[in-house]
């Protein structure tokens, strides 16, 4: 399969594994590849399966399975090229894998599943205490441990201050993985936190942050648009339950008195797409805000509001050969073609590609806050 035609430009895919150092896969394995698949979604860890013939004289059923070449936290990594341009798709672990035999010659096959290089980070439950350190900092001293996967770091600091204070408060990670602990501060504070593959093979970078809403576009999606049209089909929905007011008090704690918090503007952390913003119908109470600090609670209201924004939503699938490029998760795109209302700019929250022989399609989903597009036209 790596070396498949796909349509008018080839698609050619790179498959590496190894126990921590990956390399390239013998060429009877790249040829045993079925089918690869993908998915990788905002606030999630990345999946993938893998499906390969296991023909019973194979170097697989015979050689590779038995020596353990497929075994769980084998790491895998999963790069394409198309037309010239290459990308990494997939940095990851092997969590399982599931043999399938069959009377009929050729049905036999292997199926290997895994996640991304998030697992190790929720493998081991840690108990560590954090003197003087704001979350941003945090986060930084957790990600060092995993820099000899190749992982680097891009921390954004938190949208609202909070100083530390040790004669006050000293902040712990209390018996959870890393994993958890980094995706609990980032909820608090409205960010979202995800290893992100690449540019080079073997290379990731663990972002910390507001989900970015800012900055290059990727190249627009076309529907409806006869010869023009790069998408098969978008389908778009305005769920009006979605977006919350979030009620939060704090309490003086020399005075025992409370107070509603403001309704915080979310700006900073979703910079709107839309030009009309969809209204909050629901409010929504948040527990334990009196007991915090000022700034924890104002960052807790911020997140709720800023997560829960959301309530365009689309889906759709697109063929990468007829589209040009591999879409992105977690980056901007522009759709054309599809009305007034649902055109303009778009967070892609989710993409799942599908690989098999002559054959390389993404199915996605895009959300934004607001109808209609703030701009008069889409780049590129």
């Amino acid at each position: 399969m790596a070396d498949e035609p796909i349509g008018r430009g080839p698609v050619h895919l790179s498959l590496l594994m190894g126990p921590k150092l990956a390399r390239p896969v013998p060429q009877e394995v790249s040829e045993a590849l079925l089918s690869a698949q993908i998915t990788a979604t905002a606030g999630e860890r990345t999946g993938f399966q893998l499906a390969f013939d296991l023909s019973k004289t194979g170097v697989i059923s015979r050689r590779l399975l038995p020596e353990g070449f497929f075994d769980p936290k084998t790491r895998v990594i999963i790069s394409v090229a198309v037309k010239g341009t290459s990308s990494v798709l997939l940095d990851g672990i092997v969590v399982r894998h599931e043999v399938g035999a069959s009377n009929q010659p050729g049905n036999s096959t292997l199926t290997v599943t895994g996640e991304d290089l998030q697992l190790i980070m929720d493998l081991e439950e840690r108990t560590d205490r954090f003197p003087n350190l704001a979350p941003s900092q945090r986060v930084e001293r957790i990600l060092q441990r995993y820099a000899d996967y190749g992982i680097q770091s891009r921390v954004i600091r938190e949208q609202i201050e909070q100083p530390p204070h040790e004669r006050l408060r000293v902040e712990y990670q209390a018996g959870s993985t890393d994993l958890g602990y980094v995706n609990e501060l980032a909820q608090a504070n409205g960010y979202t936190f995800y290893l992100d593959p690449g540019p080079r093979p073997g290379r990731s970078t663990a972002y910390w942050g507001p989900e970015q809403r800012l900055g290059q576009r990727q190249h627009a999606l076309n529907v409806n648009m006869g010869p023009e049209s790069t998408v098969d089909q978008v389908t778009f929905a305005y769920d009006g339950t979605a977006r919350e007011e979030p009620q939060a008090r704090v309490q003086d704690p020399t005075t025992r008195e409370s107070r509603l918090l403001p309704q915080p503007d979310i700006g900073p952390l979703r910079p709107p797409l839309g030009r009309r913003a969809t209204p909050a119908l629901k409010r929504k109470t948040l527990s334990g805000t009196a007991k915090r600090e000022l700034g924890q609670a104002q960052a807790l209201a911020l997140a709720r509001a800023a997560t829960s924004a959301d309530s365009i939503n689309g889906s759709g699938s697109l063929d990468v050969n007829r589209h040009g490029y591999v879409l992105r998760p977690r980056e901007l795109v522009g759709v054309r073609g599809a009305g007034v209302t649902y055109d303009g700019d778009y967070y892609v929250k989710s993409v799942t590609h599908n690989l098999r022989p002559g054959s390389f399609r993404q199915n996605f989903t895009l959300s934004r806050e607001g109808l209609i597009a703030r701009g008069t036209s889409v780049r590129p």
